[in-house]
């Protein structure tokens, strides 16, 4: 079956061809004709089946007919986040440079003016995330009376996101009389509760197993301590020598961290997390999209529907720990038929997060073991996991402390309080002073050791030796105390 066989018009069976496809997807094949004919669909297909395409070219058909009007649109697509609109603003111009629709991108980090400027023209084809399209309505600089088509794209994700009640607001703003087209990755049972809500007698389309990886992905496991992970990172991307990869981390923090050790390492990286700016992140995903960057170290705002052309790896970081989220971030690759690769590192401390995923696709990841190196301890699944599972290691806040006051402050001691006043003595220090009176006169070198010390100086003095055999005495905060924070 080819997409003119699907009752698209000319015009969009020449854009598609044009950009390269010649065949739909399961989920394209049995969706477009439904949305053709006007029903409510209930879609529901594993990342990567092409569920954009599914509503974006049976819709250009649908408003070819009409005309816009003034700050009312007649189509509404709401997506979870901003790289996802964008993406899906990009399909339309794609698929639609054959006619004449006004489209309008409504996201949060994007002046307002310009967004105004091209409702008050008039548009189409209206996308948005939810909480910028209420700033808009609440302005009162956009109307949704007219709207004749709804579509709520990865709404698993909006569930996650907490955006519903926002969701719901929104479609009490519309027309009773509507199509709805409703796509997600996961058809659990609030999803469903959501679908019973929004469609009347909806068709569901399912093509793939709920959560289901995509077979084209190979994925591997690796046990790897939290202190090596990133040696272990820099060995897999030598032997592997990925096209492009995308490395998940669960912390924005890290995020950063990673990034810098890859540059600093000589790779050619670039990095994505929702505490950038909107022209930043979307100069960034430009980059890394046009080949000008091999890796992008990202949060999970890249894991939910960006399309990366050819991307031959994904390297989590981190073990997710949303067993769903594995399977978004692994989807960024073997998409459209071809091959992927995906390594997960698993530390001692993810064993639930672990068995979690396990469970959720139905299947064990292999255990891939580097040559010559012996592999590290499986990750225990009764063991209880901590919130965030990517520890802090030694060099990560050392990398971090350059650009963070609280690093500052605590290389200096942390000696003062929040009000910028020293802190008050400690009383152990007093009862020292007690203990040991007499006059102690400052100096180099002048340090007062208590007896229980002495034996603990003595030694510890003699394993510090360096390497040239210098036996200086060395005076610290270690195991004496310097005479002047004795003195009365």
């Amino acid at each position: 079956m080819t997409f003119s066989d699907l009752g698209l018009s000319d015009a969009v069976v020449s854009a598609v061809t044009d950009a390269g496809y010649t065949i739909p997807t399961p989920i394209q094949e049995q969706a477009i004709p439904h949305v053709l004919m006007g029903r409510d669909i209930l879609g529901c297909a594993q990342t990567g089946t092409g569920k954009t395409a599914s509503f974006t070219l049976p819709m250009i058909d649908i408003l070819a007919a009409g005309r816009a009007k003034a700050r009312m649109p007649r189509s509404l697509i709401l997506c979870p986040t901003r790289e996802l609109a964008a993406q899906v603003a990009d399909n339309f111009v794609k698929y639609g440079k054959y006619n004449q629709l006004n489209m309008a991108l409504l996201i949060g980090g994007v002046a307002f003016a310009e967004q105004e400027k091209k409702l008050d023209r008039g548009v189409d084809v209206l996308i948005a995330t939810p909480g910028r399209l209420l700033d808009h309505f609440e302005r009162g600089r956009i109307l949704m009376t007219d709207v004749k088509v709804l579509v709520i794209d990865e709404a698993d994700r909006m569930l996650d996101m907490g955006f519903i009640p926002d969701v719901e607001r929104i479609v009490g703003l519309l027309p009773r009389i509507r199509q709805t087209l409703f796509f997600s990755a996961t058809l659990s049972k609030e999803i469903r509760k959501l679908a019973d809500a929004f469609l009347i007698n909806p068709r569901e389309i399912t093509v793939a197993a709920a959560s289901s990886a995509a077979e084209t992905v190979t994925q591997w496991r690796v046990n790897v301590g939290a202190k090596d992970k990133r040696d272990t990172l820099r060995r897999l991307i030598d032997s592997e020598r990925p096209t492009n990869a995308i490395i998940f981390c669960n912390r924005k923090r890290d995020v950063g961290v990673v990034h810098r050790s890859l540059k600093k390492s000589g790779y050619n990286a670039v990095e994505l997390h929702g505490d950038m700016s909107q022209p930043d992140r979307m100069k960034t995903l430009q980059r890394f999209k046009d080949g000008d960057a091999d890796l992008l170290c990202a949060s999970d705002v890249a894991a939910r529907g960006l399309d990366i052309a050819d991307l031959s790896h994904v390297f989590n970081y981190d073990v997710p720990s949303h067993a769903e989220d594995y399977v978004h971030r692994i989807g960024r690759t073997g998409r459209a038929g071809k091959e992927g690769r995906a390594f997960t590192f698993a530390s001692p401390e993810d064993g639930k997060y672990l068995q979690a995923i396990i469970k959720l696709i139905g299947k064990e990841i292999p255990l891939f073991e580097e040559q010559g190196r012996p592999a590290a301890k499986e990750p225990a699944a009764d063991k209880p996991v901590a919130k965030n599972p990517a520890a802090d290691t030694p060099d990560t806040a050392e990398v971090a402390s350059s650009d963070s006051a609280e690093g500052s402050d605590e290389k200096r001691g942390g000696r003062n309080n929040s009000n910028g006043r020293k802190k008050p003595r400690s009383r152990g220090g007093r009862e020292r002073e007690r203990a040991y009176p007499g006059e102690r006169t400052p100096g180099p070198g002048n340090v007062t050791e208590f007896p229980a010390q002495e034996a603990r100086s003595r030694k510890s003095r003699r394993d510090r030796d360096d390497d040239s055999g210098n036996n200086e005495k060395i005076v610290g905060l270690g195991d004496h105390v310097p005479a002047f924070l004795l003195r009365k």
